[in-house]
């Protein structure tokens, strides 16, 4: 785990480039003032605790009432401390299915409540970029669009296509893969494959159970309407850092940058997403010309550009991690499981 932390001064290179090349001073960003600096950062922590919700929600649909919603909140945001340090976003699936695992349950059950977690996150968040890919081509600004669309229509697509197929194939090691593995592993090879399969098996029989009743489709629509909130808050995050430094950007606009920041950020480049997401917006923003990063009248600033991104990302790393060792690393008891 402590490498991850070299994750962090890993990610300010792209910042401290783009402060380098811009002339962005201190005083430059302390200008967006402290109450929109902190307003950003609320806004920011506002969509990781919806994000919690959601989590103590499935969990406490499918397992019970095994820990209190904001135990189970503290889980779900510590491990966004992980998805902040790995490109992509990725890798706080696994804490959350180490966390379920290690309180009883088992390994497929744990990792279906992680994946329909991700999914539903997946589609909101999916859905927005593209409608800011789309409204980015419409107004002729062909790379912003074309990349935001391409990659959110492609992480999109692959985990809806296999979480919605698992119903229906049972999905397993692809037999050239397998056979690779079992020739270099040898013995281990064979037990790794082996346990692979029968957890995905076992992951795709919970689809076919779960999906089709009425009670795992409502939880599926209110699990997306808690990842559709938890991105309007982020959307927010940026609006009232703007409003701080002195620039009208409405709700909408707002949003639509930020989503396509993170569709952007999606590119496995830089940890975090880190330099992308910043490129981003600005590139969505500045008359939608991903090219042109002079500053012009009405077009936004760079040091808000940073003071954002420091409310955003910075900020909310220092406290998920401290919520990931109290709360998902912390010693617990087992659940009982009928």
């Amino acid at each position: 785990m402590n490498w991850r932390l070299l994750a962090i001064p890993a990610s300010t290179i792209p910042l401290i480039i783009i402060i380098i090349q811009f002339d962005i001073k201190a005083e430059d960003v302390f200008a967006v003032g402290l109450l929109p600096f902190l307003a950003a950062v609320l806004a920011m922590m506002g969509k990781l605790f919806m994000q919690g919700l959601k989590f103590g929600y499935i969990v406490r649909k499918y397992f019970g009432p095994i820990e209190s919603v904001w135990k189970l909140s503290g889980v779900k945001v510590g491990s966004e401390f992980i998805r902040f340090t790995t490109p992509m976003f990725v890798g706080g699936e696994f804490v959350l299915i180490y966390w379920l695992h290690k309180k009883g349950f088992p390994t497929s059950k744990a990792s279906w409540v992680a994946i329909l977690e991700i999914v539903t996150d997946v589609i909101a968040g999916g859905s927005l970029s593209i409608i800011a890919g789309v409204l980015a081509l419409l107004h002729g600004a062909i790379v912003v669009g074309g990349v935001v669309l391409a990659t959110s229509i492609t992480v999109t697509t692959i985990w809806v296509s296999l979480f919605f197929l698992s119903t229906k194939k049972t999905f397993q090691i692809p037999t050239g893969l397998s056979m690779l593995i079992k020739k270099f592993g040898k013995e281990k090879g064979v037990n790794y494959i082996q346990k692979t399969n029968q957890w995905m098996e076992e992951i795709c029989i919970m689809s076919r159970e779960n999906l089709r009743s009425h009670q795992a489709k409502k939880i599926f629509v209110y699990s997306l309407l808690f990842s559709i909130v938890s991105w309007l808050f982020y959307g927010v995050s940026f609006m009232v850092i703007a409003y701080g430094a002195g620039y009208v950007i409405d709700f909408f606009d707002s949003l639509m940058a930020v989503m396509a920041a993170n569709a952007i950020g999606n590119l496995p480049i830089t940890v975090g997403g880190s330099g992308l997401a910043e490129f981003g917006v600005i590139a969505y923003l500045n008359n939608l010309d991903p090219f042109n990063f002079e500053v012009a009248e009405d077009t936004v600033e760079w040091n808000l550009i940073i003071a954002w991104r420091i409310a955003t990302y910075y900020v909310p790393i220092g406290i998920t991690w401290l919520l990931l060792v109290k709360f998902a690393l912390s010693k617990y008891t087992k659940t009982s499981i009928s």
